[in-house]
């Protein structure tokens, strides 16, 4: 029997986001109904609200959560009511090219719940990223949901359904970072930081953090970051240059999505060094470079896909690393809200007051 539960929709561009009535149906076949714990209030959620990912307004936001599987629909097995889960959005299917060749990460046909969540009169909600969950309850497809250690409080396994398994990720997965290397990151938000974890994590010998605002960096310390750069003072592919021995860094990871910071990171590098591209441009930006300069210097220049993470094997490694105490995930958890704090918490994003907002229900 569906259920009605309250929900945070977007109702149309740029209009303030409010609490309704959402209409949530019995899971179908390969589908699930989650009972949300907690949802962290991602960038992407900011830019569903403005209309920067598509118009197919109104939008039921929030993807970055964790809860328990309250029922199941025909032919799920890998999950059960009761299971602890996070939601991910890139539910592999396991039959694609990519998938077939072993790289299940670039899965080319990842899929959601084929039926809608709607408002009390009908109206089909769009769930951000295939989840929507700021709200009490959610359907996703069942592949959407990794089960983890139910030991780890939900406000922090959430964060690993987007932001900060994207910057680990392409810390780990995507540059392979390694013991000994050097390693910067351009752009210390969420994702930035997490990219700096990662580094550490992985044991670079040299975290180099770089953004704008003091205040961040200052987090970014606190994340592993052994040296900052403030880019609106100093020029920060020559500061890294000399914190590197005059080579450039080894791995240089771009987390805001700009050309033209894009293009210090390529500069930054050692020559066949690698650019890793996590940040999320808009549509309408261009880059520029040289191609002798694409050339000459070799290496690789990637891009990061939610860090290239496979969810079943990543998440709950990550979850038992926090629990042993050697990921400090707790530290991206600015504060606890309620659903009708979204709105506030969108503002507190956009001034850089916060690392991350997290709705517990």
């Amino acid at each position: 029997m569906a259920q009605e539960v309250r929900g945070v929709i977007a109702p149309g561009r740029n209009e303030p986001v409010r609490v309704e009535t959402i209409i949530v149906p019995d899971p179908g076949p390969g589908e699930a109904v989650v009972q949300i714990q907690a949802c962290g209030v991602c960038h992407t959620d900011l830019h569903y609200k403005q209309g920067g990912i598509n118009d197919e307004f109104p939008f039921l936001l929030g993807h970055e959560a964790a809860g328990v599987v309250e029922s199941v629909g025909a032919g799920v097995t890998d999950v059960a009511p009761g299971d602890f889960v996070v939601l991910n959005w890139r539910a592999v299917c396991g039959q694609c090219r990519a998938c077939l060749r072993g790289r299940p990460w670039y899965c080319f046909d990842t899929h959601n719940a084929k039926q809608r969540m709607t408002l009390t009169d009908g109206t089909e909600l769009s769930p951000a990223l295939g989840i929507g969950a700021f709200a009490e309850k959610t359907l996703v497809a069942a592949g959407q949901c990794t089960k983890v250690d139910p030991s780890v409080a939900p406000q922090v396994a959430g964060l690993l359904g987007c932001g900060v398994m994207a910057g680990i990720g392409a810390a780990i997965n995507t540059g392979n970072v390694g013991r000994g290397d050097t390693v910067a990151v351009i752009g210390c938000g969420g994702v930035g930081d997490a990219a700096v974890a990662g580094a550490s994590l992985a044991g670079a010998a040299k975290v180099i953090a770089v953004d704008i605002d003091d205040r961040k960096l200052e987090t970014a310390r606190s994340m592993g970051a052994t040296h900052t750069v403030n880019s609106r003072s100093t020029d920060p592919v020559e500061a890294i240059r000399e914190l590197t021995g005059g080579f450039g860094a080894d791995v240089v990871i771009e987390a805001v999505g700009r050309p033209e910071t894009y293009r210090q990171a390529f500069y930054a590098r050692d020559l066949a060094g690698t650019v890793v591209l996590v940040g999320v441009p808009t549509p309408e930006m261009k880059l520029e470079l040289p191609l002798l300069d694409v050339f000459g210097r070799g290496g690789s220049l990637k891009s990061s896909w939610y860090g290239d993470c496979l969810p079943s094997r990543d998440f709950p490694m990550l979850i038992d690393l926090h629990l042993q105490g050697r990921l400090d995930l707790g530290a991206f958890v600015t504060e606890t809200i309620e659903l009708t704090d979204v709105e506030k918490a969108f503002e507190r994003m956009h001034d850089g007051d916060v690392l991350r907002s997290v709705v517990v229900l």
